[in-house]
C-alpha cells in the first residue's frame, strides 16, 4: 500500500496489544501526533500546543479490522485526526454476533484458525503478530468495544465494506452509517482483507480523504 501512496508521508506504527483500550488509545494518540510533526512544518508560535494540534489535524489515519475500530475509538475520544478511512470496524452491541466467529475459530484453533476465518485464504501465519498473547488481548478488548459518534473533523469519515464481505459486515457498516452518521463506501473485488486484496482501492480512499483537507 505504501507504493500507492507514492511520495506521501505514511506511518504504520506498531501496537502495543495490551489489551487495554485507554492504553491503546494512547498510543494512537501519541502516533497521529508524530505523524503530525513529520508531515508538516511546525514554525515557533506563541502557542505551540495549539499549532501542534492543527499539525495532527491534517493526518488522514486508515485501518483495517482492529485498526479500524481502534480509528473510530480514537475518534470518539477526540484524538486530532483529520480524516479517517476505516475498514469493517467492529460495532459492539449495534450487532451483537458479529465477532462471535472470529472467537470461536481462536477458542477451537488458535491464532492461525482466526487468522483464516477473519481475513480469509490471503491470510499467511506469518501475517501474524510476533507476540503470541497479542491477538488474545487483543481479541477480549474488541469484543468488549462499543461504538460511539466521531468528534468533528476537517475531513470525512468514511467507513468501508469489502464487495465480496458477509452480508453481516455490510449490515454493520450501515448500522454505522445510521447510529454515527458516519459516510459508508463499498470496496470492490475485497472482503474484509482490504489490505491483502485491495491495497490500491484502499489507498486511494485515504488519498481522495487527504484531498479533502486542502
Amino acid at each position: 500500500m505504501r507504493r500507492e501512496l507514492g511520495e506521501r508521508q505514511v506511518l504504520a506504527p506498531d501496537r502495543p496489544s495490551t489489551g487495554d483500550l485507554a492504553r491503546e488509545l494512547a498510543a494512537v494518540r501519541a502516533a497521529v501526533e508524530h505523524a503530525g510533526r513529520l508531515g508538516v512544518p511546525v514554525p515557533a508560535p506563541a502557542r505551540p500546543k495549539a499549532s501542534e494540534l492543527e499539525a495532527a489535524r491534517t493526518v488522514v489515519f486508515g485501518g483495517v479490522s482492529g485498526g479500524a475500530t481502534l480509528g473510530l475509538a480514537a475518534l470518539a475520544a477526540g484524538v486530532p485526526i483529520g480524516a479517517a478511512v476505516l475498514h469493517e470496524p467492529a460495532v459492539g452491541s449495534l450487532l451483537p454476533g458479529l465477532l462471535a466467529p472470529m472467537a470461536a475459530a481462536f477458542e477451537t484453533g488458535g491464532v492461525a484458525a482466526f487468522g483464516r476465518t477473519l481475513y480469509g485464504d490471503r491470510w499467511r501465519p506469518s501475517d501474524a503478530p510476533l507476540d503470541p498473547g497479542a491477538v488474545a488481548r487483543d481479541l477480549a478488548m474488541f469484543l468488549r468495544f462499543e461504538p460511539a459518534a466521531p468528534g468533528p473533523t476537517p475531513g470525512p469519515v468514511i467507513v468501508t465494506v469489502g464487495e465480496r464481505s458477509p452480508d453481516v459486515r455490510h449490515r454493520a457498516a450501515e448500522l454505522l452509517r445510521r447510529e454515527l452518521g458516519v459516510t459508508v463506501r463499498v470496496l470492490a473485488d475485497c472482503g474484509h482483507a482490504a489490505h491483502l486484496e485491495a491495497p490500491a482501492e484502499f489507498a486511494a480512499r485515504l488519498l481522495d480523504a487527504a484531498g479533502n483537507l486542502r
